[in-house]
């Protein structure tokens, strides 16, 4: 967080009066005034008094939920910083922020450039940008269809797609100078036949005007501040399936000097040669990225060299070279596990940095983006100075911030974590910020870097899955994040992120966690379903589903911003309850048997089960819901689970287990149990999809006192989407007066959702078998309630929860940031129900 340094005058508020008691005896005349004495030696001058005030984000061990960190004292050696050894008094003040922060305010899907709607199955994607120097118009690189995209961006909250450009390779990275977009064009047949084109392109007719033969594939282009040069890295990368992926595999990289001297047709070349300069792999260099500073010296990383050259663009010299080192991780997770686990137990030591993209700071200062590929997985980001020293590394706080808001993806655990892709500087007003695009947990973090030795981090903005490309524009207070993974069967879409320099508090994350003990953050995801505590009034309860094992339990206080995750509790079966339930004999994949059972309970006795529903209730325990694994009559998805309703008492420890009928049970689908609710003696408990032999998709009815089973009916919308899909329940909450609220929800996100609704049904009168009547209470769409972060719509909202206060609560399941942006939103929809 940024520290912000006050001197306070120190001055004297007023003199002391001196009283002359009045005494029983005469004193006498006072005798006449003496002359004036001499003037004194001038007093040496004080010191003056500092304070540093720091930002704290939410899990601070000293505020939970973020605030302020205030350092005083005296500056004893006079160098205009608090020092450690001067502090003499620290102080918080919790719960409050001060500042100015960046926000989402759009999010455009490429594929709109094919039509409005984004009705498309074609593959899009937008992987580096830049802007025109009005800052109207994005430019931005689209591999998979190998052609430019223009978005104007007059107004950028509201992005018009502006036209594509047909290339005829795939542009790896684009930069402007003057009225013209640089083009790196790959036209290479192969790995070893190598060629690419950098093309000039005029920003307003959208045409190539000239085209320069760089002699390889380019990977990434940069212009000087100056406009004088153009950087060109021509990476010829390798292939990663040949052998065991590592170089050397010719031909080696280069670095191309564009002279941008007359008009473009007028351009010359000069070629960097970078062999023998990298102690790894000397005579392969792969360069990766290049950012250029104000004296026209050209940053290189040579990513799987693990290396770092500095080039004078004047006339090509190399002024210095150096390996980009390696680091030592603690407390991260580096196991991938199935099902997944967040453990930040384990450490690496000795991982070379393997830097990806980089920027300057200052003339003398540079920030590498340590994405880690061939032999490392740095997880972070390093500042150096071009002498090669380190002065700051980042360890772990990457991931640790990643985990904190639910954006780890632990399928990257055993490779490189949180993956910082790409870096770029930007300065807002008075402020200088570094940004670092995760391309894995689909973040840009934030970082004021003032004081560019010591980076201090400010926030975290949520993107589109897999940001590749970031840039700052300064000159309209914006930055812009391009996220470049596209796939409409898997529900995401390549966008263009564009965020304002302009909001008093952070908007994302809606939930932050507490930390551990041992201080790492208590590690969640994929949240599903959602409860309101009946006794504690700001109290949400949440669980993750089974993406993970050793399933758990959240605690959630919506009092703060964000709302803070304050404690996890894992469910547990220690009194060997669900270890008793009767299971089937033999192998048969219809049926559930006791490999099954033993599959879902673990040595610990903590268990692996697909939890989608709570409800607290009043004794302080949960009725908790797993969905049942498979469909009964489909080879391809055997029985691995049946529906269970699990009763739990105040420290998640399972009391009992129940199950469906075995006449129900012989039609299970593989889309069972999602929500479940209690009220006036049963828990309600909702199925997701229509089950064999159905008409409508059925709401369970649990009598807790009796053991015995009813079915009332639910009709679900007909499908909505452009896309097709299909339609289900999500969950289920009580509203006390015989009312239930009921999460319906499509299969579709982004430009393809259509259906994100929620409804109530009346139960209070209606019988065994029953079909219900539904009311809508709110189309989240159409009220624009999941516009108003600026993201694309999520799928899975699965989780909804009433609170005493009449606010309705919704959040949607991150997947696990398993193909997946990871971004979760808690949302307080307000107080939706008629009065």
């Amino acid at each position: 967080m940024p520290s912000i340094m006050k001197p306070l005058a120190l001055s004297m508020a007023g003199a002391m009066a001196l009283l002359l008691a009045a005494c029983s005896v005469d004193d006498g005349d006072d005798g006449a005034p003496g002359a004036a004495g001499a003037a004194g030696a001038p007093g040496s001058d004080g010191l003056n008094s500092l304070i540093v005030q720091t930002l704290l984000m939410p899990g601070n061990a000293n505020c939970t939920a973020g605030g302020v960190r205030l350092d005083s004292g005296a500056d004893d050696n006079g160098n205009g910083m608090l020092d450690t050894a001067e502090i003499s008094d620290t102080s918080f003040l919790c719960g409050v922020a001060d500042g100015r922060y960046f926000e989402r305010i759009a999010t455009l899907p490429v594929c709109q450039q094919i039509n409005a709607t984004c009705d498309t199955d074609t593959e899009t994607a937008a992987e580096i940008a830049a802007v025109s120097e009005d800052g109207l118009t994005l430019i931005y690189t689209d591999s998979p269809a190998e052609q430019l995209g223009f978005v104007d961006i007059t107004d950028p909250a509201a992005p018009v797609a502006d036209g594509t450009l047909a290339l005829a390779g795939e542009p790896t990275s684009v930069a402007v100078r003057d009225g013209y977009a640089l083009v790196g064009v790959n036209t290479s047949a192969d790995f070893v036949n190598v060629s690419g084109q950098l093309e000039v392109v005029d920003i307003n007719t959208q045409s190539i005007v000239h085209s320069i033969d760089v002699g390889g594939q380019p990977d990434s282009v940069a212009v000087s501040p100056d406009g004088r040069y153009a950087a060109v890295v021509i990476e010829n990368e390798r292939d990663e399936d040949l052998g065991d992926g590592a170089p050397p595999q010719l031909p080696p990289g280069t670095l191309v000097i564009v002279d941008l001297v007359g008009a473009p047709a007028a351009w010359a070349t000069r070629t960097v040669d970078l062999t023998g300069v990298a102690d790894l792999y000397s005579g392969d260099p792969e360069p990766e990225y290049v950012d250029i500073n104000s004296k026209n010296i050209a940053v290189v990383t040579l990513q799987e060299n693990n290396h770092i050259v500095l080039v004078d663009l004047s006339d090509g010299s190399i002024v210095n070279d150096f390996s980009a080192g390696t680091v030592d991780l603690d407390q991260i997770d580096a196991t991938e596990e199935d099902p997944a686990l967040i453990s930040l137990t384990e450490s690496l030591t000795n991982i070379p940095r393997e830097p990806d993209g980089v920027t300057w700071l200052t003339e003398a200062l540079f920030a590498t983006a340590d994405e880690g590929d061939l032999n490392g997985g740095s997880r972070g980001f390093t500042v150096f100075n071009t002498d090669g020293d380190v002065v700051f590394s980042s360890g772990n706080t990457l991931d640790h911030l990643a985990v904190r808001i639910g954006n780890y993806p632990d399928s990257r655990s055993g490779n490189k974590g949180n993956e910082t892709e790409n870096a770029e500087y930007g300065r807002f007003g008075d402020d200088n910020y570094l940004f670092l695009a995760s391309e894995r947990s689909s973040l840009v973090f934030v970082h004021n870097v003032n004081d560019p030795a010591n980076p201090h981090y400010v926030q975290t903005l949520p993107a589109a899955l897999g940001p590749e490309g970031v840039l700052a524009i300064p000159s309209r207070n914006l930055l812009i994040a391009a996220s470049e993974e596209d796939s409409r069967d898997d529900g995401f879409r390549s966008a263009l992120n564009i965020y304002r320099y302009s909001a008093d508090y952070p908007t994302y994350p809606s939930i932050a966690s507490a930390n551990n003990p041992d201080g790492t953050p208590i590690a969640w995801s994929a949240l599903s379903g959602l409860s309101a505590d009946p006794m504690e009034r700001d109290t949400l309860w949440s669980l993750e589903d089974s993406y993970y094992q050793s399933s758990r339990i959240f605690k959630i206080d919506v009092s703060q911003k964000p709302a803070l995750l304050s404690s996890a509790m894992k469910i547990m079966d220690s009194n060997d309850v669900f270890a008793g339930v009767t299971v089937q004999t033999g192998d048969d994949d219809n049926q559930f048997t006791q490999s099954d059972l033993d599959a879902m309970i673990n040595d610990d006795k903590t268990v692996n089960l697909d939890p989608e529903g709570l409800v607290r209730v009043a004794d302080g325990g949960f009725w908790l819901v797993s969905e049942g694994n498979g469909t009964v009559g489909d080879p391809g998805r055997p029985v691995n689970s049946l529906n269970f309703l699990f009763k739990l008492d105040q420290n998640a420890v399972i009391e009992q287990v129940v199950t469906l009928p075995d006449a129900v049970n012989a039609n299970q689908l593989r889309f069972g149990f999602e929500g479940v609710t209690a009220w006036n003696g049963s828990a309600y408990v909702t199925f997701q999809r229509v089950w064999a032999d159905d008409d409508n998709v059925r709401i369970g009815v649990y009598n807790t006192g009796s053991g015995e089973w009813s079915f009332l009916f639910y009709p679900l919308d007909t499908v909505e989407s452009q896309n097709g899909g299909w339609v289900g329940l999500s969950d289920i909450t009580a509203v006390g007066d015989g009312t239930l609220l009921v999460l319906e929800r499509d299969n579709q996100s982004g430009p393809d959702a259509a259906i994100k609704r929620i409804y109530s049904v009346d139960i209070s009168t209606a019988a065994d078998g029953d079909t219900l009547a539904k009311t809508l209470v709110r189309d989240m769409l159409d009220e624009g309630d999941l516009a108003t972060t600026g993201g694309l719509t999520p799928e899975k909202l699965e989780g909804m929860a009433l609170m005493a206060s009449g606010d309705v609560y919704i959040v949607n399941d991150n997947d696990g940031v398993d193909d997946n942006s990871g971004e979760t939103r808690l949302i307080n929809l307000g107080k939706i129900l008629p009065q």
